[in-house]
């Protein structure tokens, strides 16, 4: 465009906001007037082309049912606030809720929607009252077996944050939680995070799954594989992963992921479930790898897979693949 970078860094915090900025009103105040336009008058006010292929150019290597436009569309907009309200706590989260007068959502019994600049952690123990976790993160708990009140082994062997491993307690607090991570650091955090979510019964092992070596336990009856990837379904938090991303990882993140299936799988006990869950929007991470899973010796049954569309709702896109093992 030739402009000097702050005039650029001024367009594209005019192209993002809905509402009025504090730095547009200092700076431009003219634009700040008009921030709830739609995204094709802002760019035509801009004097600006807006072309969905400048904004996501890998409209082909996206997964089944996503639809470009609205996705698009999407980038121009930051996601909201989830919470989970963890059980026992509704009456206590909704009074503090009310008394902060600010504006929420109900989008079910136990999930709020909140604008993005709501402190959370200002008003609410984290992971003791709620639960920071976005909306499509949540709906993962649709695809967990139901076994309530049922003592079985669940191994989350890509634990990250450890989002998914208490939501699986909360939905069976009798489970026996294993779980790993490839980084130290993660389980170290974990440790912390589980000590305030009041989770006692578990265990945790550092691994690198993308390489074979005997997992210390025996048999699992669910496994949880949230697997690394390109996280291109979060990227409306964080648009600058846009300008630098390079194709060539969408092939490195779906050989990894591969990788892991095959090793993980093993550990699955006959009759369990295998539930693999990306943060990404590509075909070779999400249906690629289903396709690989059923093509491979391992006979498992699809249950059901989905991409969670989290454009249209102000919320990450994930996806997830439900199977179960032969018994």
């Amino acid at each position: 465009m030739g402009l000097p970078v702050e005039e650029r860094i001024l367009m594209g915090l005019f192209l993002c906001s809905n509402e009025s900025n504090e730095m547009l009103e200092i700076l431009r105040p003219d634009w700040n007037e008009k921030t709830r336009l739609i995204i094709e008058e802002k760019c035509s006010m801009l004097n600006v082309q807006f072309s969905t292929f400048n904004v996501f150019p890998w409209k082909d290597e996206l997964s089944v049912g996503i639809e470009y436009e609205r996705f698009c569309k999407s980038f121009f907009v930051q996601p909201d606030l989830f919470l989970r309200i963890r059980p026992g706590h509704s009456g206590s989260v909704l009074l503090k809720l009310n008394r902060t007068g600010v504006e929420y959502e109900f989008i079910s019994p136990f999930t709020l929607r909140l604008s993005n600049s709501f402190k959370a952690d200002q008003h609410f123990e984290l992971d003791q009252e709620v639960v920071v976790q976005d909306y499509s993160s949540q709906s993962i708990a649709h695809f967990l077996p139901a076994n309530h009140g049922k003592k079985i082994n669940v191994w989350d062997c890509c634990a990250a944050s450890g989002g998914k491993s208490i939501m699986a307690y909360d939905l069976n607090p009798e489970i026996e939680l294993t779980i790993s991570d490839v980084r130290e650091s993660i389980l170290f955090n974990l440790k912390k995070r589980f000590g305030k979510a009041g989770i006692k019964k578990y265990k945790t092992f550092i691994a690198d799954l993308t390489s074979q070596f005997p997992i210390p336990n025996t048999q699992f009856q669910i496994i949880i594989c949230d697997a690394p990837c390109t996280g291109s379904g979060t990227w409306s938090r964080t648009p600058e992963q846009l300008y630098y991303f390079d194709k060539n990882e969408i092939d490195r993140y779906a050989s990894l992921q591969k990788q892991i299936v095959s090793n993980t799988i093993p550990y699955l006990q006959p009759g369990g479930y295998f539930l693999y869950i990306t943060c990404s929007v590509f075909k070779k991470e999400n249906e690629d790898v289903v396709e690989f899973i059923i093509k491979k010796e391992f006979g498992f049954e699809l249950i059901k897979m989905e991409v969670l569309r989290g454009y249209d709702k102000k919320a990450d896109t994930m996806f997830a693949a439900l199977f179960r093992k032969p018994a």
